[in-house]
């Protein structure tokens, strides 16, 4: 029996034995291309890297424990704007808790933040105290994870800001706080345009900028920062300009082969960490593969990708964002403003960390620190 569109439904993940052996059948015949000229990542993803990636892909990862890894936490489907969206939602046994909308972004997916549920619903049983405790919604993006695939344009930022403030309140929450990284920083602080009234806070792991006309009385931090920011888009977002142009072309490797799926997005796990080159020493493999298996399963190289060319393609400047702001900025990441660069775009910036390690992906990387970013920013909010 099909449920009505606007229910709220539980949602299993379910890897068919089919699936499995599709997986491997791919991994076993991957066509491989020579090695790169170079002894580290500047051309991408090494070859020896990927190939031992797949190797453990194909013979060690253990497909019933990830498929019970990724049921871990009670997730649901609904309908909302035509598109039904894939969710986590766990509730704290503490009754003050506060609604905490948590936003992926590209190449993450819900998996990233299973290390960091735990604590934020149930503080008492981490150690910590009931008056930080959350009440956890992690929806998947549209075209992402489990959610449903645009088939129309339209599915920006905007709408999807708009879409997860109908989603928090369709659950019952009329007032909330919000959180992101990568795309779920960009969709977190255009709710915090569009709604302010229902929010309650943001907090940002990521830091996006405005570049200032006149540079002429910058710190050497900032000017660093800068820099920096000038360096990845040189020599590090090839991916973005691909994705906002071309994402169904770049959509047809990353659907087939789990080789090519491995490569472009393991590329950014180690860019973007503080793994020091080796992500390894941030990530575990089944880490890893859980999160391609987020795009790989239900085959969403194409449209994870169109997210940049639904938000990127023609954007313009961003206004201030007029609700309580708390920003944490973490070593690796590519975004390293100072507070003063950031302050013109959160005219009510109360909190402002900048962390000695962690990167891109802080609640896998560093799951304790951004436990403790969060609370340390929303108790500001409360």
């Amino acid at each position: 029996m099909t449920a009505p569109p606007g229910d709220i439904v539980p949602f299993r993940v379910n890897i068919p034995e089919t699936a499995v052996a599709d997986t491997r059948d791919r991994l076993r015949l991957t066509r491989w291309p020579e090695t790169e000229t170079v002894d580290d990542w500047s051309q991408g993803t090494p070859l020896a890297y990927v190939r031992e990636l797949c190797k453990y892909w194909l013979t060690e990862y253990d497909w019933p424990a990830a498929q019970e890894r990724l049921n871990r936490f009670p997730q649901f489907t609904t309908e909302l704007n035509g598109l039904r969206i894939h969710f986590l939602h766990v509730r704290s046994p503490h009754p003050d808790a506060v609604p905490l909308l948590i936003t992926h972004g590209w190449p993450g997916s819900v998996r990233e933040f299973h290390k960091v549920v735990g604590p934020l619903t149930d503080p008492v049983a981490f150690g910590g105290s009931a008056a930080d405790a959350f009440h956890v919604v992690c929806p998947s993006l549209p075209g992402y994870g489990f959610s449903g695939k645009p088939t129309r344009t339209g599915w920006g930022t905007e709408r999807i800001a708009d879409t997860w403030d109908e989603l928090i309140r369709k659950l019952g929450y009329p007032r909330y706080g919000a959180q992101g990284g990568d795309w779920g920083a960009r969709i977190t602080m255009t709710l915090g345009r569009r709604h302010p009234d229902n929010l309650i806070g943001i907090h940002l792991n990521m830091v996006p900028f405005p570049v200032p006309d006149n540079t002429d009385d910058l710190t050497d931090r900032e000017r660093s920062a800068l820099e920096r920011l000038s360096r990845h888009r040189a020599e590090g977002s090839a991916y973005a300009a691909v994705h906002t142009t071309r994402p169904q072309s770049i959509g047809y490797g990353l659907t087939d082969s789990p080789a090519a799926l491995a490569a472009w997005l393991t590329d950014k796990f180690e860019a973007w960490s503080d793994c020091g080159g080796d992500p390894g020493t941030a990530f575990t493999n089944d880490e890893l593969i859980d999160n391609l298996l987020m795009y790989w399963l239900p085959a969403t190289g194409a449209s994870a990708a169109r997210l940049y060319w639904e938000s990127f393609a023609g954007a313009g400047k961003e206004t201030p964002v007029p609700v309580p702001v708390g920003c944490s900025v973490f070593p690796a990441d590519y975004y390293q403003p100072s507070r003063r660069l950031a302050e013109p775009q959160f005219p009510d910036l109360r909190y402002w960390h900048e962390l000695d390690q962690g990167g891109h992906f802080p609640a896998l990387e560093q799951p304790a620190a951004f436990v403790e970013e969060v609370r340390a920013a929303f108790r500001l909010f409360r």
